[in-house]
């Protein structure tokens, strides 16, 4: 089942469900690597998903962790260090961590989507989106409102962003409230004018807090682990879907809880097991890249 909702931007102009791979996938290139990209595209994926920080100097990297330890051979806070210094490290020992905007360079036929992680990162994002002409082809989302208005701020309309938490939290009141006058709805205000400007979609996780590890026995579909509040149901679904929103889930790698979010009616999943991912939604005929 995929929305016929009206797309509120070219971002989400798409025949099918938006199928996203989350930071290139894990198919065994390193996370937010060309290398994993190129393995999304090869793949048939239309949608990649990465991050965006700043070094101390300004550069802007496609890199989702603060510090460097987890993921790469090298130490440090990225924040903190030089471009000189950050681009001799490897993720994974073998891959440098790609500027953002050879990311969109790379691939000029994907859409991406992106999580601004610092303020620092809002300027050279829109700038690195105004120099690549890639308005109609990325959205910009991030953990927080503040961070999101200053992006819309700084872009203007032409960027499609999604709702951040505060409005998430007014959504998900507003879709437990049933047919109360707005204008009484703590929900509503929380929502503020994020609908009304910029934001296209909300970009949630199944559950808050997100648990990731795969479904334990028992659990039910869209419940991974059995854990937290639910975010995703029908009604929170429906009240997006008035707003002109669609509904994006990340991340999700349980083919269990993929099937249950296509008969939810979301439209886009975000997943690290890009090839499941794409094998349930070819099974359901929502696959389009």
């Amino acid at each position: 089942m995929i929305s016929r909702i009206r797309a509120r931007h070219p971002f989400l102009d798409h025949p099918g469900l938006l199928a996203f791979a989350h930071r290139g996938g894990a198919l065994g290139a390193p996370e937010n690597t060309l290398a994993a990209f190129e393995q999304a595209v090869a793949l048939g994926y239309r949608y990649l998903e990465t991050d965006a920080r700043v070094t101390a100097d300004g550069t802007l990297l496609a890199f989702h962790d603060a510090r460097l330890e987890r993921t790469t051979d090298a130490t440090g806070a990225v924040a903190e260090l030089p471009w000189r210094t950050v681009r001799s490290a490897r993720v994974g020992g073998s891959e440098p961590i790609p500027l953002l905007e050879e990311l969109l360079d790379a691939f000029p036929q994907a859409r991406v989507n992106i999580d601004v992680k610092s303020g620092a990162a809002v300027a050279p994002l829109v700038e690195a989106v105004r120099r690549t002409g890639s308005w109609d082809r990325v959205c910009v989302g991030a953990f927080s409102d503040r961070r999101l208005a200053r992006v819309r701020a700084a872009a203007g309309p032409r960027l499609a962003t999604s709702l951040g938490p505060r409005s998430v939290l007014g959504l998900r009141l507003r879709s437990l409230t049933g047919p109360v006058p707005a204008d009484r709805l703590l929900g509503d205000r929380l929502l503020g004018a994020a609908v009304r400007r910029q934001a296209v979609c909300v970009q949630v996780p199944v559950r808050y807090p997100a648990v990731e590890q795969p479904s334990q026995p028992g659990a039910a579909p869209g419940n991974p682990g059995g854990r937290g509040v639910t975010v995703v149901d029908r009604a929170f679904v429906r009240a997006a879907h008035r707003r002109g929103l669609q509904v994006h889930v990340w991340t999700v790698d349980d083919p269990e809880v993929i099937r249950h979010l296509v008969g939810l009616g979301v439209d886009g999943i975000m997943s690290d097991r890009i090839d499941l991912l794409r094998d349930v939604l070819v099974e359901h005929g929502v696959w389009s890249g």
